[in-house]
């Protein structure tokens, strides 16, 4: 089996949608499982509605639907070539936007707001599985809140998730194509919940890790991973091959292709993941595995924007047992991942890239000592062998910098990065001066 994810744009369109067949025939498996985003645009309108309805702006979150509500009317009409597709199509859109217009009766809580959200993959999925239907093609449309279920943890629940789509898959013994839906699921308490993390990625990773698929296979529209960012540098070149530790490293560090956290059921599982663009069929686009062939010790490079540094300085750190430690909950209490750190003797720099908490974060720091904070910084990241056996890479990419303002370096935490931390307004530079040293 393989498992093949399509992303929002590759369902943003009736004729966008229309090409996902061809893609799924050519593929040589004897069972395909698709995983379908919604459809482009549509879970950024739901996330409206939801803030409407829970601001108390009934009236304006009913017009927002009926905006969308038409968008799909038209989808629909140029999605389905028969009197009887439409029909279908009619009957899934009323379905879940009378749900939409229900959900703001009645006190709008975060279990209606993560209804809503859910309604997006819910209504693209069901409206491929009637195209196919349509098309005369055999398929089966399996509900991800059957089986996608997290703990108390919010963390997949891994055994619930293989036994229960086994257990689906199972009921159609002659069926070859099932369809389910990205990023939804039920949480703990049955609830309709959603992954956040990676989303429609993530799925498709967890789903082909516990099936033990041949490979999961990431649709978008772009060739792969490359190796600098292509908005900012020009004469990037799509990377062929990646071990899952590297493609982590780059979707962490600003390579919108991919969410880190679909990489590792992956690895755990040692499942291949693909990345594959619709609108380029012949590209080879990059594979991730466990084993990569010999090839050029820098990769590539990725850039992450919106880090906010804070430098600790404190005397009282000098030889201090568990200084590190108290500062560290401090973030924790704020549940507050921190991405870089530095330290010396006398101050600790560090790097967070959520700030909902800030002002609570420094407030309790300044029992340490002096805090100061740089704001709209990035991290750049070069990605590579660098295992301790190698020489001159840090050499390298100083040399490569040493015009620019690097506020933090980050070396030998990681066989596969060096981080460094350089004011927003510096990061295309970073990025290009880098690019022509190492590539």
């Amino acid at each position: 089996m393989k498992v093949l994810k399509f992303g929002g744009t590759s369902v943003g369109s009736p004729e966008r949608m229309e090409q996902l067949l061809p893609i799924i025939k050519s593929q040589v498996s004897d069972k395909h499982l698709v995983v379908l985003s919604a459809v482009s645009g549509t879970t950024n309108d739901l996330v409206s509605i939801s803030a409407l309805y829970e601001q108390g702006f009934k009236g304006e979150a009913e017009k927002k639907i009926e905006v969308l509500y038409n968008e799909y009317n038209i989808f629909i009409k140029k999605l389905f070539k028969t009197e009887e597709g439409i029909s279908w199509g009619k009957q899934v859109i009323d379905h879940h936007f009378e749900l939409l217009l229900s959900l703001g009766n009645d006190l709008f809580t975060s279990v209606e707001e993560r209804t809503v959200l859910a309604q997006g993959e819910l209504l693209s999925t069901t409206l491929f599985y009637f195209y196919l239907k349509e098309k005369g093609v055999s398929a089966v449309l399996l509900p991800a809140l059957d089986f996608m279920r997290m703990d108390e943890e919010n963390e997949p629940n891994i055994v619930f998730i293989k036994e229960n789509i086994e257990k689906k898959i199972a009921e159609y013994p002659e069926e070859t194509l099932f369809i389910t839906q990205g990023y939804i699921c039920r949480n703990a308490f049955g609830e309709i919940d959603n992954l956040r993390r990676g989303g429609s990625d993530y799925t498709a990773s967890l789903l082909g890790a516990v099936l033990k698929a041949e490979e999961v296979q990431i649709w978008t529209d772009i060739d792969g991973f490359h190796n600098n960012d292509p908005r900012c540098v020009k004469n990037t070149k799509p990377i062929a091959q990646l071990s899952f530790d590297e493609a982590a490293e780059l979707a962490y560090f600003g390579a919108k292709i991919l969410h880190p956290q679909s990489v590792f059921p992956a690895k755990k599982f040692n499942v291949p993941v693909r990345l594959l663009d619709t609108m380029e069929l012949e590209a080879p686009g990059t594979l991730i595995s466990e084993k990569v062939n010999n090839r050029d010790q820098i990769v590539a490079i990725a850039a992450k924007d919106g880090i906010t540094a804070i430098r600790i300085n404190s005397s009282r750190m000098l030889l201090a047992y568990g200084f590190l430690r108290r500062v560290f909950e401090v973030f924790e209490r704020y549940k507050t991942p921190i991405d870089m750190i530095t330290t010396s003797e006398v101050a600790v720099s560090l790097t967070i890239d959520q700030t909902d908490h800030l002002s609570q974060i420094i407030q309790e720091l300044e029992y340490f000592g002096t805090v100061e904070v740089d704001e709209e910084q990035s991290i750049v990241c070069i990605v590579g062998d660098f295992r301790s056996n190698k020489n001159g890479h840090a050499t390298i990419v100083s040399e490569a910098v040493k015009h620019i303002p690097v506020r933090m370096i980050s070396y030998g935490g990681s066989e596969h990065n060096i981080s460094l931390l350089v004011p927003t307004s510096y990061k295309i530079e970073a990025l290009r001066s880098l690019h022509n040293r190492l590539f």
